[in-house]
């Protein structure tokens, strides 16, 4: 069974940022560092950087700078981390180090403000999501609103995305299979949403990595975020693990079934398992 990184429901919420899915490993330490002086132009990793991200607990063994594609087919510049997670520039320097009671809950002020979400399936050129890759999405989007949270989303399919709150595509460019997004930031939910490489997957298999990415878009990180398990790792961060202590009510060893998980298989079926939705109960 063949494994890929994804951007889903640790749920372990986030912080600002965006996220990806896809194969790779990293870990995470916490030394000090200011957000200051990242540049906007041209993005480069130093340590002040890696620092700033192990402040806020992400794993951090490969950071890369890569060009993030959005619908209209442009490209913009993000750092990406745990294999799936992007931050821009400005995302970047909106990280504010997580405070400790905050990191217990792996969550931090960084949540989607209690109202209807607008989303749109695009359906234009050549980030136009297929047929199939459009069921998975209703899917997803019915799951989480069966559950009644104080988010709701309304669906529509097209190519007007500008006054949406998220758009879900497809990245034709990407390789590997999996999907990215980013996390919420003044209230408001990560805006795009991209997958890639997923053509050869059942439509539950895709259902799970919308499901996921929708959830890092609203504020969850990943389950596994500590040891990426999920992805065939097995790193224990130890004491530096202080956000490793999860939503109360979910476990705070390996849970190998939340859609959260860094890494995806074949056989997902797509849907939250208990202890996703505990702590999707919790937060909102």
């Amino acid at each position: 069974m063949k494994k890929r990184d994804l951007t889903i429901i640790a749920m372990s919420l986030l912080l600002v940022a965006s996220s990806c899915e896809k194969e790779k490993e990293n870990d995470l330490l916490v030394p000090e560092a200011s957000v200051e002086n990242v540049e906007q132009e041209k993005l480069q990793i130093t340590d002040e950087v890696t620092s700033v991200f192990k402040n806020n607990y992400y794993n951090v063994n490969e950071i890369d700078v890569i060009d993030f594609m959005l619908p209209d087919g442009s490209m913009e510049e993000r750092f990406q981390l745990e294999n799936d997670i992007l931050f821009s520039a400005e995302q970047f320097k909106s990280l504010s180090e997580i405070d400790i009671k905050s990191a217990k809950n792996y969550h931090t002020t960084n949540l989607v403000s209690p109202r209807t979400l607008t989303i749109i399936g695009y359906t234009g050129g050549q980030n136009a999501l297929s047929t199939k890759e459009q069921t998975a999405l209703q899917y997803a989007v019915s799951n989480y609103n069966a559950l009644n949270l104080s988010i709701r989303f309304t669906l529509t399919f097209g190519t007007s995305y500008d006054d949406k709150d998220m758009v879900v595509y497809l990245n034709p460019s990407e390789s590997g299979a999996g999907g990215s997004a980013g996390f919420p930031s003044n209230g408001n939910p990560n805006k795009f949403v991209q997958i890639y490489g997923l053509s050869n997957y059942d439509v539950n298999v895709i259902e799970h990595v919308i499901t996921h990415e929708i959830g890092h878009s609203v504020g969850f990180r990943h389950t596994d975020w500590f040891s990426r398990q999920s992805c065939g790792q097995n790193t224990n961060e130890g004491t530096a693990g202080v956000g490793a202590i999860p939503v109360p009510g979910t476990p705070s060893a390996y849970d190998p079934t939340s859609i959260m998980l860094a890494c995806f298989s074949s056989n997902e079926d797509g849907e939250f398992n208990n202890n996703d939705i505990t702590a999707l109960n919790y937060l909102y």
